[in-house]
């Protein structure tokens, strides 16, 4: 018995810290109809922020500012990416979905520059410590409590906010909005940089949980980039409490998985789960919903 509430316990917290992940994801595509494959390196930008404000600067600054800078970090890469390429091309989504792998990719390498040459440390492990001390049931807590609190503000702000009908607007059709006032280009802005502050929350997080980041944390186990879309897959395309229910569904399959079945099936029991729903339902749990 005290195994099954373990792995319930392990399944609920690192769902929570899933959800977070995904969000980003799930909003931008919501809105805009972009598939971000940068998304993942929004993730990693949001762990290097922390650690130059924790140890890598040599500040030594408490990891909650960190946690703070990274968000934020994510939140400003989040609105350049739109701002500096994607306004220009949004409306090629080929283009598009091309121009966010290399921009992805050259953040993260960026980043790993920056490390090896100016901060002269190993860009594979870039330590961020976690949030609330060394206790990982007090950290869990933290993930779970934040990650509730912040979904439901983003819950609030769509459904119930001027903006966010704006942004409901947007995501069912540009030029519907634009007939009734609405500035499609300020809602875009607007999703992508929530969807960068997500990001560099989640990645703050996640490093922590980790014990540390990398230039490669995007892609590496648990690879955020390919978490978000299998989430976002599952739960539906564009719909943000589809992730959050896919999050909890991947997270307790794969949880349960690798402890009753075999550790050796870690991630790609996930995978298996997502061609079965691919095959049996292709649109996901609520289909599209255009970020509702």
């Amino acid at each position: 018995m005290s195994a099954i509430v373990d792995a319930v316990l392990a399944a609920t917290f690192i769902s929570a810290l899933y959800a977070l992940i995904a969000i980003g994801f799930t909003l931008i595509f919501g809105v805009g109809g972009i598939l971000n494959f940068a998304h993942g390196a929004f993730i990693t930008v949001g762990a290097f922020g922390a650690y130059l404000v924790s140890s890598g600067a040599g500040l030594d600054l408490p990891i909650v500012l960190g946690l703070l800078v990274g968000t934020a970090a994510g939140a400003v890469v989040g609105a350049a990416t739109y701002l500096g390429v994607i306004r220009h091309v949004r409306k090629r989504p080929v283009t598009v979905l091309i121009l966010t792998f290399i921009i992805g990719f050259f953040i993260m390498y960026s980043l790993r520059i920056f490390a090896r040459e100016v901060m002269g440390t190993n860009p594979l492990a870039i330590p961020v410590p976690p949030i609330v001390g060394t206790d990982s049931f007090l950290n869990n807590i933290f993930i779970f409590v934040t990650s509730w609190l912040l979904i439901g503000a983003l819950f609030y702000f769509v459904n119930y906010t001027r903006t966010g009908r704006a942004v409901i607007a947007v995501s069912m059709s540009d030029k519907g909005a634009s007939l009734v006032g609405v500035d499609a280009e300020k809602i875009n802005l607007i999703t992508w940089t929530l969807a960068g502050t997500f990001a560099g929350y989640a990645g703050v997080l996640l490093a922590g949980s980790l014990g540390g980041g990398s230039w490669l944390m995007a892609i590496e186990p648990p690879a955020p980039l390919v978490l978000s879309f299998s989430i976002v897959i599952l739960g539906g395309l564009g719909s943000i409490k589809g992730s959050v229910i896919g999050a909890y569904i991947i997270g307790f399959f794969e949880t349960f998985t690798v402890s009753f079945v075999s550790s050796q099936l870690a991630g790609i029991s996930s995978l298996a789960l997502l061609l079965l729903f691919l095959l049996v339902k292709p649109e996901g749990l609520f289909g599209r919903e255009a970020a509702t």
